[in-house]
């Protein structure tokens, strides 16, 4: 333990050294000034600062930004679960670990690591934009809620009463909730087989600072990206060539309207549903 030394050091790598467990990081973790870490193939198998439960913050580590440990055996997501309790980090790099392969789509990874890191700002050198955070974030909250539930969560904050089992593996789901409200019903019913039909979504357009513009209602495909939607609401709408600015009201989010600011991201991104009201100005 580096009591009385490295007191000013920033960076540390000890990448290709083999530490028997994630409890040696213990020893170094007092380190005031410690900036970045870098653990490549270092053969950690797990992560965890008992000082404090979830929802709190360590002490260990104190000024630690940026994280990197890719190539390790982490197998279990409570080891991601616990890097929320970090109070600086802003950046993580966590390829080629065992955990990485229990989901396939590369995307909804990303998602699940965005929506249990709070603080987290870039992943894998790619930044994390807070419309992209808001998505994983609803789309974890909506994902689990089937979950939730199953373990004792309600919608009636005097009965909802979550197990600990939940907890320990959904440790920022009460955050969520409270952040975007508890999931409805609606929300959490199982996904129908994936059939053309069931991908479209019934949105209604309005023009909230247009008031003699009628309200529409179109069938859009999830999957059509931002860029598109703009192009056909220009035919529709017969809007001169000037700069759309698209956000949508979730018909289970009241009063909370979300900035569709990304062109290339797909309305599913959004986590847009049917019945959702799509307003558009210029």
């Amino acid at each position: 333990r580096p009591d009385h030394v490295l007191q000013t050091l920033k960076v540390l790598d000890l990448s290709d050294n083999q530490l028997l467990d994630g409890n040696q990081l213990h020893l170094i973790a007092p380190l005031p000034r410690l900036e970045q870490l870098i653990l490549r193939n270092t053969g950690i198998s797990s992560i965890h600062f008992p000082d404090v439960g979830f929802g709190c913050k360590t002490k260990m580590f104190p000024s630690l930004k940026h994280l990197a440990i890719n190539d390790n055996k982490i197998q279990q997501w409570s080891s991601i679960n616990e890097l929320d309790k970090l109070p600086s980090l802003r950046s993580l790099q966590c390829h080629n670990n065992p955990v990485m392969d229990t989901e396939k789509n590369p995307e909804t990874l990303r998602q699940l690591i965005i929506a249990k890191i709070s603080q987290l700002e870039v992943l894998n050198k790619s930044e994390i934009p807070p419309a992209e955070r808001k998505g994983a974030e609803l789309d974890y909250r909506k994902i689990f809620g089937n979950d939730w539930l199953a373990a004792g969560g309600h919608w009636n904050p005097e009965k909802n009463k979550p197990s600990e089992e939940f907890l320990a593996a959904h440790p920022r789901y009460p955050a969520l909730c409270l952040k975007y409200g508890a999931p409805e019903e609606g929300e959490l019913k199982r996904k129908q087989p994936s059939t053309l039909k069931n991908q479209l979504l019934t949105l209604t357009i309005k023009c909230p600072e247009r008031p003699e513009q009628k309200p529409v209602e179109k069938k859009l495909p999830e999957s059509m990206t931002i860029q598109k939607v703009k192009g056909l609401l220009y035919r529709l709408l017969k809007i001169p060539g000037s700069e759309l600015k698209l956000s949508y009201r979730s018909s289970k989010l009241e009063g909370k309207e979300v900035e569709l600011d990304n062109d290339l991201k797909p309305l599913q991104f959004y986590s847009i549903e049917d019945g959702d009201c799509v307003l558009v100005r210029w």
